[in-house]
């Protein structure tokens, strides 16, 4: 069975209580064998405030791992919290800690300790506050791994969607500047290699525009006519079923669509946010760790009052075990 790496994400927020009720849902544990990466101080107040007492398994290495014992295992990180926690709250060592949990949970995966790894929902600001430079998961898991920060491309999943962004996080004007024919051909690349890790062995992937009615043959922008159409043409030409740009406001309509690529965050993310509210799970494609995240924030509000659901990290163990056996395969 496959082994699978939690990181319990900002200690402050609701990241332990949804990587622990993960861990111990049957659902996840038909599916693969959990490791939750993190601070032991963390997950016992947040296992008491939801009421949970399970048996933790603590180890020092990933590599020690007992994996068929009872209970929930851990690999134990010191992360040098505050005592006590202070939960929802925003402070750098919170963000230290969720960073440094995601990092060695995919040193954990690089070693091949673990299968796939993935992510409880951070803070940015905790993050930034801590100096840490990061702008999202991709480039992040890039930066690890030593894959060109281009390569890397976040696919949200939910539902029998899969959405893929050519850019991310970084201001509009940027982002536009970033939608060069390069990049499309290599976001489109990286959706094929992904979907068909999965199990699709012959892809259907649509690609949106960047303007309005995908430019309206030039009358609102004209980088569907220089940029987009041409690498649609290009990765036509190299065997993969893609088509576009569609206009991105009636693109996620068509049917027996494997994935959708779009060109900018909003495109993307106001649909999954929209349709797979709290549930969707966001994948990492195009470097050498299977890694996912949850597409939800920590929600400091709520952090310590056992209202969290981990319906997003049970659905990104679902993707993500599909992804592991394809690759296995």
């Amino acid at each position: 069975m496959r082994r699978l790496a939690i990181s319990m994400g900002d200690p402050a927020g609701i990241g332990p209580e949804i990587a622990l009720k993960a861990a111990l849902d049957p659902r996840v544990n038909a599916l693969c064998r959990p490791l939750l990466v993190g601070d032991p101080k963390a997950l016992a107040i947040h296992a008491k405030a939801s009421g949970l007492s399970p048996k933790i398994r603590s180890y020092a290495s990933a590599a020690k791992v007992e994996w068929s014992g009872e209970g929930v295992a851990l690999l134990a990180l010191d992360l040098k919290l505050e005592n006590p926690l202070a939960l929802g709250t925003v402070s750098a060592v919170h963000g230290h800690a969720a960073v440094d949990s995601a990092r060695a949970a995919i040193a954990a995966a690089q070693a091949g300790e673990v299968d796939a790894v993935i992510a409880a929902p951070q803070t940015e600001s905790a993050i930034k506050a801590a100096g840490i430079e990061f702008d999202g998961y991709p480039s992040f898991v890039a930066r690890c791994t030593g894959t060109p920060i281009d390569d890397a491309f976040l696919m949200i999943c939910f539902d029998d969607k899969r959405i893929v962004h050519t850019t991310l996080h970084v201001g509009l004007a940027h982002a536009i500047s970033l939608v060069t024919r390069e990049r499309v051909e290599r976001v489109i690349q990286a959706t094929q290699r992904a979907l068909q890790q999965m199990g699709i062995a012959r892809p259907k992937i649509a690609v949106s525009g960047l303007n309005p009615h995908a430019g309206e043959g030039g009358m609102f922008g004209d980088e569907e006519i220089r940029i987009i159409e041409p690498a649609i043409s290009t990765m036509q030409a190299s065997g993969i079923d893609v088509e576009g740009p569609f206009p991105a406001d009636l693109m996620f309509h068509r049917k027996g669509v494997d994935a959708f690529v779009v060109m900018i965050h909003d495109q993307g993310h106001i649909v999954a946010k929209l349709l797979g509210r709290n549930r969707s799970a966001g994948l990492t494609i195009g470097t050498p760790v299977l890694f996912s995240s949850v597409a939800h924030g920590s929600a400091l509000d709520i952090a310590g009052k056992n209202q969290a659901s981990p319906a997003a990290i049970i659905e990104a163990v679902e993707r993500l075990v599909g992804r592991v056996a394809a690759k296995a395969a």
